[in-house]
Order: structure tokens, then C-alpha cells, then sequence
């Protein structure tokens, strides 16, 4: 499949049900579903990125960068956590989680965000520009992590300052802080 042939656009609220067919075809489970429909409808997560990829006018991905912050102190830099990644089967291992992934950075620096951090998949989002282990980094998870999944906590810095932002424990929205 050609890349070229995908498009991506920020997300409308008409979009609603193709974000959650999305979601559904690509994970099939409702507390992914759920924390997508609490994430857009959450104030706290803003402001929030919402992407859509299409593929001949069809929804095949989509994913969310949420807002983020130091739980202490007065420094709050704009900072987000990018999830969830989805991807429908049919369209999966082509290309498209990094093309979602490189459009929603590039809106990020174009809104003056610093970091972005994921839990994921150890050996995929290092191949998209992110560092494994971000509380060794000194920005440890909203939540506790088991330490055979610390590599999984990881960390991109997208502004000119890089990681010069101050450290801390990172906070998330309500939405993923349930």
C-alpha cells in the first residue's frame, strides 16, 4: 500500500463514530473505547490532539495526544501523553501508526509543547523518536510501573529546550488518571 494514499486530519466532532468504530476494530475493547470517549469529552485533557487517518475516505487510524503536567510545582511546561494509538487490523504494520504519530508531533511543536510521553510497546515507539525509561530521566509515570516494564515509560522531547524543562513526577488528565 502507498503511504501517499493516506490522509490525516485533525479530528471534528462529527467524526465521534468513526473515532470509536476505530477504536473498536483495532483493539476490541471497551475500557480502551471508554477511556477514548472520556478522554474527548474531558476539559482537563485539553489542549488535546485528535487525529484521523483515512484511506480512500475511510477512518483506518486514530490517535490522541492528551495533556500533561508536573503533579508539583510551579513550573508547568505544555507537555502531552500520547494515547491511545489505534489502528483497524486490515490496515496495521503498513506505515500508519508512524505517519499518526509524526502528524500529531507536528502539531505539538506548532503549539509550543515540550515533551511527549507514552506507554507503550518497547521496541515500537523507540523507532519513533522515543527514549526508553523516562523516570530513570527524572519523569517518572502518573501511576506506578512495574520495573520489567520501565522501558515501556518513555519520553520525547519535542521543543528547542529538549529535556531542559525541569523534572518531576508527570501528571495526566482526569480521564486517564482514573
Amino acid at each position: 500500500m502507498d503511504l501517499k494514499l493516506i490522509q490525516i486530519r485533525e479530528s471534528k466532532p462529527e467524526d465521534y463514530n468513526d473515532i470509536i468504530d476505530v477504536e473498536h476494530r483495532a483493539f476490541n475493547r471497551q475500557d480502551v473505547v471508554g477511556l477514548v470517549k472520556d478522554l474527548l469529552a474531558d476539559d482537563t485533557s485539553e489542549p488535546m490532539v485528535s487525529l484521523l487517518a483515512f484511506y480512500e475516505d475511510h477512518p483506518v487510524g486514530h490517535i490522541i495526544f492528551s495533556k500533561a503536567h508536573f503533579k508539583e510545582g510551579d513550573n508547568q511546561p505544555l507537555m502531552h501523553i500520547l494515547a491511545p494509538l489505534a489502528v483497524v487490523p486490515e490496515f496495521q504494520n503498513k506505515g500508519i501508526g508512524g505517519l499518526l504519530i509524526e502528524a500529531g508531533i507536528e502539531r505539538l511543536k506548532a503549539m509550543g509543547s515540550k515533551l511527549v510521553f507514552v506507554l507503550g510497546h518497547a521496541t515500537y515507539y523507540p523507532r519513533h523518536g522515543f527514549i526508553a525509561d523516562a523516570a530513570r530521566l527524572g519523569y517518572p509515570a502518573p501511576y506506578p510501573i512495574l520495573e520489567e516494564f520501565s522501558d515501556c515509560w518513555m519520553v520525547q522531547p519535542i521543543g528547542e529546550a529538549g529535556m531542559d524543562i525541569g523534572k518531576g513526577q508527570i501528571g495526566c488528565c482526569e480521564a486517564m488518571d482514573k
